[in-house]
């Protein structure tokens, strides 16, 4: 019963970050409304991650799980971007920020780990790991070089709050993908919204450049 509850909630969470993402990409940014469906939709991303970590308990599911772990991390410290405007002038993280990056940084190797084991035994869901890995460890010196004073950039704040806000949502959207997928390759479906969401996002980032 409880996991017919969790898997409602995961899907309502999910559905509205999903509808709401989609709404904010393609509006003007920065106004009254953008901020208050921004909340909203970090508020839905951080529990449909939550929701996902039961479900990927009861029903073990290692997919959903890494996609849980990167939903949670990128909508948070997206959303944390916003009070981190003055990182460029020695602004110094809060404690949540620190274990947020931690965190996130003991799971990328977790994912490294065991994507090299899983290709050792030629599953090919290793490279999936190994791509999730690679990127979340690359975030996490991200942080690492801002909050230490080794960022002179002032548009690192809105950077990281466009990249990490558009990498969330494309995490929800790569879950949307696999469990409805019927015909493409599931590594296809993996890694393909990622990889496409990464040029996208390089390419908004650098015109800020």
């Amino acid at each position: 019963m409880l996991f017919k509850i969790i898997l409602i909630l995961h899907i309502v969470f999910g559905a509205t970050g999903l509808i709401l993402g989609s709404f904010i990409l393609v509006r003007k940014k920065g106004d009254v409304l953008h901020k208050n469906l921004g909340k909203i939709f970090t508020l839905a991303m951080i529990l449909t991650g939550l929701c996902a970590f039961y479900l990927s308990y009861e029903h073990p599911n290692l997919f959903l799980f890494i996609v849980g772990v990167f939903t949670i991390y990128l909508s948070f410290s997206g959303y944390r971007m916003i009070d981190l405007k003055k990182v460029h002038l020695g602004q110094k993280p809060k404690f949540v920020d620190t274990i947020a990056t931690i965190s996130m940084l003991l799971a990328s190797l977790a994912f490294l780990y065991f994507g090299i084991r899983l290709l050792l035994h030629s599953q090919l869901f290793g490279l999936v790991l190994l791509l999730f890995g690679t990127i979340s460890l690359r975030l996490c010196y991200t942080d690492y070089k801002a909050y230490s004073g080794k960022v002179t950039d002032k548009m690192y704040w809105l950077k990281n709050h466009i990249g990490r806000m558009t990498g969330a949502y494309v995490a929800a959207l790569t879950a949307f993908l696999v469990v409805n997928n019927t015909f493409l390759p599931d590594v296809l479906v993996w890694s393909l919204p990622g990889l496409i969401a990464g040029i996208f996002i390089s390419r908004t980032i650098k015109k800020l450049n």
